[in-house]
C-alpha cells in the first residue's frame, strides 16, 4: 500500500542529500504515517486510517467528524 495520508492526501516528497562539498544526490523525504483506529459516534462504528502525525493533531484539535467532512469536501475520502 502506498504511504499516502488518507485524510490530507499527504505523500512523499523528492529533494537532494548536499554533502559538505556541494554534491547533491536524490533522495526521498518520507510521509510521518500512523495506523489509528477512531470512533465515529454518528455512524456508531470504528473506522481505522492511515494518517500524518500533522492530521492526528488536527483531529485532536477539531475532532473526527469535522475533519472527516472537510476530506469528503476536498476529494479525500470517498465513503467512511
Amino acid at each position: 500500500m502506498s504511504r499516502v495520508c488518507e485524510l490530507t492526501g499527504k505523500r512523499a516528497m523528492v529533494g537532494n542529500n548536499v554533502s559538505h562539498a556541494m554534491n547533491k544526490t536524490k533522495r526521498k523525504f518520507s510521509v510521518n504515517l500512523v495506523k489509528k483506529r477512531f470512533y465515529i459516534p454518528e455512524e456508531d462504528r470504528w473506522v481505522t486510517l492511515k494518517i500524518s502525525t500533522a492530521a492526528l493533531k488536527t483531529i485532536n484539535k477539531n475532532g473526527i467528524a469535522a475533519v472527516l467532512k472537510s476530506a469528503k469536501a476536498n476529494g479525500f475520502v470517498k465513503s467512511v
